[in-house]
């Protein structure tokens, strides 16, 4: 999960207030800034057979507020966001009532671990770390890196062979920097600490290229922090061993039971239109 000042929280709101009002190593030719690519939509695909939802208790769902717009508080103090609002279609499809509640990013995990709750709807990375404490459902969206590039430049194309001999800026110690100097060899890598440095690096031309998270860059691309000095270059990297295996909801180890039925219900929303309408809503700028 990514940590967000308030002004750049404010700004995503205002994007998307005014829009509303995956597993090989690079895949090339997706939907660029500015267009719409929606993952896992359904296919036609045969449906996993219906679980036997029978007995089934209202489910104590928990997720986090400070990561818009996958949950927060809008300006009337209510709960939403794409996870807030794709679990409650779940739940819909499962036919039963379901609470959801915010608490703390730090909580989140021990909550489960602890039974206090059945589900975790927060973003959370499957990974060798999350899953020793949480079983997922199927991922339903990856993390993308991306690499940005200062518009005008003279970068014809993002390969390794195109990057070699030049500077790439990247968090230090993140896997971004791993990937690249496991993949992109003879790049020159400009290491900051904090993305904020990151992007003003891009911004004065102390580099042309930054190696980052897709999510987060794709508003600060699109909003005024920017300064429409960049775009998206090359296409979304999505590597499972660097940057996990995407997003899932979280359920009590073992509860094999609840993960099939929520499974079974996100390929129904999937299959009926609902998660891609809600993605289109929530990210009419893509990340992908």
């Amino acid at each position: 999960m990514v940590t967000m000042n308030d002004y750049v929280k404010a700004l995503i709101l205002c994007v998307l207030c005014f829009a509303i009002l995956a597993g090989g190593k690079v895949a090339m030719g997706w939907a660029q800034q500015g267009k719409s690519y929606v993952p896992g939509v359904w296919r036609g695909d045969v449906q996993r057979p219906r679980p036997d939802f029978s007995g089934l208790a209202p489910l104590r769902v928990i997720t986090e507020a400070d990561y818009p717009p996958f949950n927060y508080y809008d300006e009337d103090g209510t709960l939403t966001g794409f996870n807030v609002e794709l679990i409650q279609a779940i739940c819909g499809v499962l036919g039963v009532t379901c609470s959801v509640e915010a608490r703390d990013w730090e909580f989140l995990l021990p909550s489960l671990g602890r039974k206090e709750v059945d589900i975790v709807a927060a973003s959370i990375t499957i990974s060798s770390d999350s899953l020793k404490t949480a079983d997922f459902t199927d991922h339903y969206y990856e993390t993308p890196a991306r690499f940005v590039v200062a518009k005008g430049d003279d970068l014809a194309e993002i390969t390794p062979e195109a990057l070699k001999g030049k500077t790439v800026g990247v968090i230090a110690g993140s896997s971004h920097q791993a990937y690249l100097q496991k993949y992109y060899y003879g790049v020159k890598l400009t290491l900051v600490e904090r993305r904020d440095e990151l992007r003003k690096m891009l911004l004065e031309g102390k580099v042309k290229v930054i190696f980052d998270d897709g999510i987060t860059s794709v508003f600060w691309l699109n909003g005024t922090l920017s300064k429409a000095c960049c775009a998206f270059s090359g296409g979304p990297i999505i590597d499972q061993k660097y940057f996990g295996e995407g997003v899932g909801f979280a359920v009590q180890k073992g509860n094999r039971r609840l993960r099939e039925m929520l499974n079974y219900a996100l390929e129904k929303v999937r299959r009926d239109g609902i998660y891609e309408e809600l993605f289109l809503r929530y990210f009419p700028l893509s990340f992908y």
